[in-house]
């Protein structure tokens, strides 16, 4: 889209309108990669993470990306808000997760929906290199409920180089969303999809601590219940799975919020449903703004024809953080 051009109201591409099509669609068939320069850094507790630029001018502003459940700079929205961000020569940077970045980390644990210190030192990393930098950031499912849960925390102290954020398919209630993905085809779809790949990390961390979780158990979880029983919540410090998902949901962090907020939403989504999605007049925020299709599955919102997909959601997100930034 031309620069400075206004993101039309989304419409879902004739040719994609079922919500699980919205939502495969990009992941499976999406084409393009960008080269990003990769930066590990060190943590103050002996791990680490690593972060994936995009660099350009300098004193450009500077987009951060967050990615979802078992996601990494090359997730596909990942990759396409890095572009929107090269079309507006501006920089970006994707955080990976522990683990997530194609090399196991070091430590037992790994990362959370819940889990805002990385995030707080990264961001703290960054500004401290680049004082007057120019902050924003876009959080997407999991990454989104990071980032959101993050600047609840945060509140008034949220650093003032952060000047806007974007939270795209958040899973805001983890108990309804976990509630739906254990169930039905969303379990034979995307619960599966998501245990294959951290049942084989539980293991493969298992060879450097034995014993860590009860690695037997982890490795026949078919349900999030199951998982986030025998693995999340003892590595996090939770008592249980309904205690993370309640302590970790960064639904009742919306009210401190103190930093402009899009959040974009499906009504569709096959991941996040309806019930989990926040009541935004009940709120009361000033600082929080959202806009919920009818259609777009999770982390879809594919507009336009077929030999010219846009991803709405994308460019609705570079937009919202070129008025704050």
């Amino acid at each position: 889209m031309r620069q400075g051009a206004r993101v039309p109201r989304f419409r879902p591409a004739w040719w994609c309108r079922n919500a699980h099509l919205q939502t495969l669609w990009g992941p499976l068939c999406r084409p393009g990669w960008t080269a990003l320069r990769r930066e590990r850094l060190d943590t103050p507790d002996g791990d680490f993470v690593d972060l994936d630029w995009l660099d350009g001018p300098a004193g450009s502003p500077v987009v951060l990306v967050l990615h979802g459940l078992e996601g990494s700079s090359s997730s596909h929205y990942v990759q396409g808000l890095v572009r929107e961000c090269r079309a507006r020569a501006w920089r970006a940077v994707a955080f990976n997760f522990r683990s997530c970045s194609g090399e196991l980390n070091r430590l037992p644990r790994f990362y959370h929906s819940g889990e805002t210190r990385d995030l707080d030192w990264v961001v703290q990393h960054v500004v401290a290199r680049e004082p007057r930098v120019r902050l924003g950031a876009v959080g997407v499912s999991l990454g989104g409920n990071v980032l959101l849960k993050w600047l609840g925390e945060r509140g008034e102290q949220a650093p003032t180089a952060l000047r806007g954020g974007v939270g795209i398919s958040v899973p805001f209630d983890l108990a309804a969303c976990a509630r739906a993905l254990d169930q039905g085809l969303r379990r034979r779809v995307y619960t599966a999809n998501f245990l294959w790949s951290m049942r084989r990390k539980v293991r493969a961390k298992s060879r450097l601590y034995p014993g860590f979780v009860d690695v037997d158990t982890a490795w026949r979880a078919r349900t999030f219940a199951e998982y986030d029983r025998v693995v999340t919540a003892p590595l996090g410090g939770f008592a249980d799975a309904a205690d993370y998902w309640r302590r970790a949901s960064a639904g009742p962090y919306l009210t401190r919020v103190r930093r402009p907020l899009l959040l974009i939403s499906s009504l569709d989504d096959p991941i996040v449903p309806a019930t989990a999605l926040p009541d935004l007049p009940a709120l009361g925020s000033n600082w929080v703004t959202a806009e919920v299709t009818e259609r777009g599955g999770h982390a879809g919102f594919l507009a336009g024809p077929p030999w010219r997909p846009r991803f709405w959601a994308e460019l609705r997100a570079i937009e919202f953080l070129a008025d704050t930034l």
